[in-house]
């Protein structure tokens, strides 16, 4: 059984499970620049209250989402998602981290990915992927430090902010690859 993430450290830093009703409000405060002011999200209207309460929702029914609390406040978030919806990529999650702007450079999205990447582990995912609009020097420093690799770089594929953008994409082994099918990914906490 996969517990809930919950915890705390010395620094008063806490990494826990999103709640959709407690966390979308702050998640989406979070977002809603990325979306209004940059190319780092390729959405371009912010979504309401409601639909980002609803993406939480719809996410933990099979993958992680959680939260970095500092002081109480949440300053962050991570979370895993279907790669692609044909059946055999089953084992492959996509992984996302934002972090608000005043707590960029401190460690937050480090810590956010630690407890993602061992919550999509024990739920038996194989290889985490990230997708990066580029240019975003901050988010492949943060991934190629967590052990994210280079695998290769869609050209011209978003339009946004009145450019072309490419995305680069970049794979993590999250379990020793073998010549057997591994078992099935598991839903969150069971």
């Amino acid at each position: 059984m996969i517990k809930p993430v919950h915890a705390a450290s010395a620094d008063g830093w806490v990494v826990r499970d999103a709640v959709p009703e407690v966390d979308a409000g702050t998640c989406l405060e979070i977002y809603a620049p990325f979306v209004r002011d940059t190319s780092v999200s390729f959405e371009e209207v912010v979504p309401t209250v409601e639909e980002f309460r609803d993406r939480i929702r719809a996410t933990i029914a099979t993958h992680p989402w959680l939260v970095l609390a500092i002081g109480g406040r949440v300053v962050g978030y991570a979370y895993g998602s279907q790669h692609r919806s044909r059946a055999s990529y089953r084992w492959a999650a996509d992984v996302t981290v934002y972090v608000d702007p005043e707590h960029r450079g401190i460690g937050a999205g480090r810590r956010l990915y630690d407890a993602l990447l061992d919550r999509l582990r024990r739920q038996g995912f194989q290889v985490a992927c990230a997708g990066i609009a580029l240019p975003n020097d901050a988010s492949v420093g943060l991934h190629r430090a967590m052990g994210f690799e280079p695998v290769g770089v869609y050209r011209r594929i978003g339009w946004k902010a009145g450019a072309w953008h490419d995305v680069m994409w970049l794979q993590l082994e999250l379990a020793p690859a073998t010549g057997d099918e591994p078992p099935e990914p598991s839903a969150p906490g069971t």
